[in-house]
């Protein structure tokens, strides 16, 4: 049993197909509906696909936390803040590096650039980052357990601006204390490794730690400490507890504050076109309002036959409101239907081809979220039917003598 109104609405949908004029509103209405919904469903699948493809690149070579001292300074006491850190509950695993800059020459060519040398115990390193599976090109005498003496993973871009490769030399310039003549040391490439992130992999080192503390001459001593958690949603919140733990003057920073610009920049953008292609909805929105009204004047005789009936205006009203909800629900499944149908054709083929060094991947990446449909339905659902309310409430002041009369 279904409310009369909704019955009668029902009836004056079918009863367009005599009316090609009022057919042709009705099919626009739909149509843009679901050409707005479906615009909006794809372009949050691609955006949400960016995000998380981009925060994987990252968690693959940056740590969920990262511990420092506040002055940028080593500190002989790592091993004791590193059990410190082992104790929270979330920590699943720690490794102490050296971060420092130094500037890197090819041994064959007289090209040369800058170079973020990571010294780290390469077992306690994959531990947290995994390192071993994005190695790419491996010398023979790399043994995928440490890194060796006078030995380093270079990036893949970064071995390809000094033209160097696995088994090939590079010499490492670091600047001299005091002003002196820079020290310059030659290594062997162990490996070339590749995170998917340019950033990365166009400046980014690594050598063992023991092999750091001599060149650096911090004996004994880290400037860092890799931190991995059993979930990287709630790594912020594990950053205090374990500042609460170490206090000054060390600081526990979570990859997402270390990363706050290249995220927060995506989140704006999803936000943004949101906003903009939740427009083209609204226009919809109007084809359906002018739907209705056109409607109005061609069943103006039978709204005044229906209030001869007995119906009261707000039934009446009710007839043109669930006429252009069911439009606007037609036209909103249908575009959630065609934005799954054209993103699920984006993820599993291969269409688009991306410059990895612009956009960090090299396919378009499409990622569906529940709760990105979720709103999309509800938004466009809330304005299709804030649509008929205006038509509706026109109708209920039609005179019932005056319908019937110029019907």
């Amino acid at each position: 049993m279904m409310p009369v109104e909704f019955f009668i609405a029902l009836r004056y949908l079918k009863a367009r197909k005599k009316g090609f004029f009022s057919l042709l509103t009705t099919f626009i209405a739909i149509g843009s509906t679901t050409l707005g919904v479906s615009a909006l469903v794809i372009t949050l699948a691609i955006m949400s696909g960016f995000q998380n493809d981009i925060r994987s690149k990252i968690l693959g070579i940056q740590s969920h936390i990262v511990v420092t001292r506040i002055d940028g300074e080593s500190f002989k006491d790592y091993i004791s803040i590193e059990n410190k850190i082992k104790t929270n509950k979330s920590v699943i695993s720690a490794s102490p590096f050296i971060y420092k800059q130094g500037v890197i020459r090819g041994l064959e060519s007289a090209s040369s650039t800058g170079i973020i040398i990571k010294a780290i115990d390469y077992a306690k390193e994959n531990a947290v980052l995994n390192l071993s599976k994005q190695i790419t090109i491996s010398d023979m005498g790399f043994d995928d357990k440490k890194i060796g003496e006078r030995a380093i993973i270079l990036g893949s871009e970064l071995a390809k601006s000094v033209d160097a490769s696995a088994g090939d030399q590079v010499i490492l310039m670091f600047p001299g204390s005091f002003g002196n003549i820079p020290k310059m040391y030659k290594f062997t490439v162990a490996a070339l490794i590749q995170s998917g992130m340019y950033d990365f992999d166009s400046s980014l080192g690594f050598i063992d730690l023991d092999e750091g503390q001599k060149l650096f001459a911090i004996p004994e001593a880290a400037t860092g400490i890799d931190v991995h958690t059993n979930n990287f949603d709630t790594a912020v919140t594990t950053a205090g507890q374990l500042q609460k733990k170490i206090s000054y003057p060390y600081r526990a920073k979570a990859w997402v504050e270390m990363s706050k610009n290249l995220l927060s920049a995506l989140k704006l953008e999803k936000i943004m076109m949101f906003i903009i292609l939740g427009l083209i909805i609204l226009v919809a929105a109007s084809n359906i309002i002018s739907n209705l009204l056109l409607l109005s004047v061609q069943k103006s005789k039978e709204i005044g036959i229906m209030s001869a009936m007995g119906f009261t205006k707000f039934s009446i009203a009710k007839v043109f409101f669930y006429e252009g909800l069911v439009v606007g629900l037609i036209g909103t499944i249908l575009g959630i239907v065609l934005g799954l149908a054209v993103s699920a054709v984006l993820k599993y083929f291969d269409i688009f081809k991306l410059p990895q060094g612009v956009y960090y991947v090299d396919k378009l990446p499409v990622a569906i979220i529940p709760t990105d449909i979720a709103m999309v339905a509800l938004s466009a659902f809330i304005i299709t039917m804030i649509a008929g309310i205006y038509p509706a409430y026109q109708v209920s002041k039609l005179d019932p003598f005056e319908a019937i009369r110029y019907g």
